[in-house]
């Protein structure tokens, strides 16, 4: 058996290699399903092999932020971590994690894993390795067409946290979904969240999830909201409320820098977008839950890089270019508010395509607030990808213009060129890997 997995390993290894320097693409994902064929415990074996606690983050929006940032925190405290930093988050990318951190003689040397994992397939991970922890960012609709309606994801959670039940729960309380599931699951919680309201939201138009009671079906009565589904709310028929905050962030200010306070620390990113506060705090969570005092969490803040198409900036030209993900009417909403906070002269490329991973359906483009873009300091917003025709359209029934490059790097270039010198590109999730190699190879060639 020991030596299935060391092959396994060999395999693995050479095959993400070799896609990344022949192929370049991202080899984790073929990895992953060599090391699993040719070793189906190979994931069980290396999990086994983690000295300590093992997180798991799942939810709608921020996976791949929260995850990554956990995984620094950690590390920023001393820890050897297995992470799946790619965002590859299904069962072939998370047996990569562990397959490409293990050693060629096919041992692991981990003190703990911080693994992203996609909602859908916790089904087919779980049943490999127990977690200690979960955190759960939120849960709001996202592409219909694979996961169906909300209730579906939160029944297929709510099943595989059963099979763990001393797996820990870190759950933002400030969705009525998530703190429902966690409730109602059996699992121990610990809640984290935003008391105070920040943001004013009068001028929403944001389609908001789970507005009746997941207990008794009442309307659910909020004293405000901060986005989306996301605030402070109680049941009109039942006891069902947002609970009590155990890791509450106070004092929260957003703007080029994003600062609040919990626990009676300040907490300093120089990041943009308000739900970044939520990424921030549900890390920091997970950190200190763990027993970890965190005191090098700001610090680890400081030099922490996104990556990976999370607010990650590029510069060629004199142009300086933010690309970020939006794949979802909630996440669409909040990187427009996010681009509105810069109040200089902006352009913006916005890539929409309609493969498998993204969902076929693109009809949650009509639920995303674009008429906010309706603003003077948009010097120009131009469409491409797949489905580039189909976002102008809806752009239109808006009044507002916009240029169409199918090809994504004839619109970043001409954008260079002709531009402001201030450049958004706001991507879902198949165009996200090869617009990021576009930028890397533009900015390499500057």
């Amino acid at each position: 058996m020991k030596l299935r997995r060391m092959i396994a390993i060999w395999a693995a290894k050479c095959a993400e290699k070799a896609s990344v320097k022949i192929f370049h693409r991202q080899g984790v994902t073929w990895a992953g399903k060599i090391a699993l064929k040719i070793c189906p415990s190979i994931l069980s074996d290396l999990a086994a092999q983690v000295r300590g606690d093992i997180f798991v983050v799942c939810g709608t929006n921020g996976k791949t932020t929260t995850n990554n940032m956990l995984c620094a925190a950690l590390e920023a405290e001393g820890k050897k971590v297995v992470c799946n930093h790619t965002g590859s988050n299904m069962l072939n990318g998370v047996v990569a994690a562990f397959v490409l951190a293990a050693g060629w003689n096919g041992k692991l040397d981990a003190d703990c894993a911080s693994i992203e994992i996609d909602e859908a397939s916790t089904r087919r991970v779980f049943p490999h390795f127990k977690p200690d922890y979960m955190v759960l960012t939120n849960l709001f609709r996202d592409q219909l067409d694979r996961y169906g309606e909300i209730d579906i994801t939160m029944n297929l959670l709510r099943e595989v946290m059963q099979t763990a039940p001393d797996m820990k729960v870190i759950v933002n309380g400030d969705d009525a979904l998530s703190a429902f599931l966690a409730m109602d699951a059996g699992n121990p919680y610990i809640t984290y969240g935003i008391s105070e309201k920040v943001v004013e939201d009068k001028d929403s138009h944001e389609i908001r999830e789970g507005r009746f009671c997941k207990k008794c079906g009442s309307l659910l009565h909020y004293n405000f909201y901060h986005y989306s589904q996301l605030g402070d709310y109680a049941c009109t028929g039942c006891d069902f409320k947002r609970p009590p905050l155990r890791y509450n962030a106070t004092d929260v200010q957003v703007g080029d820098q994003l600062s609040f306070v919990v626990e009676g620390r300040k907490i300093t990113a120089n990041y943009k977008g308000f739900y970044n506060v939520y990424n921030i705090l549900a890390a920091y969570t997970a950190v200190r839950s763990s027993g970890l005092d965190a005191e090098h969490f700001n610090d680890m803040l400081a030099k922490f890089n996104p990556e990976n198409g999370r607010m990650e900036e590029f510069h060629m030209k004199g142009t300086k270019i933010i690309l970020n993900l939006a794949k979802n009417p909630a996440g669409f909403n909040q990187n427009i508010s996010a681009v509105m906070q810069d109040k200089t002269q902006k352009d913006i490329i916005i890539v929409i395509n309609d493969n498998a991973q993204d969902g076929t359906d693109i009809s949650w483009l009509w639920d995303v607030d674009f008429d906010r873009f309706k603003d003077e300091n948009i010097n120009s917003i131009t469409v491409s990808g797949i489905r580039c025709q189909d976002m102008r359209l809806r752009l239109k029934y808006v009044d507002i213009p916009a240029m169409l490059s199918a090809d994504v790097e004839n619109a970043i270039c001409e954008r260079v060129e002709n531009g402001c010198g201030n450049l958004y590109v706001l991507v879902n999730y198949t165009a996200l890997f090869s617009t990021r190699v576009v930028l890397k190879k533009l900015e390499e060639r500057k």
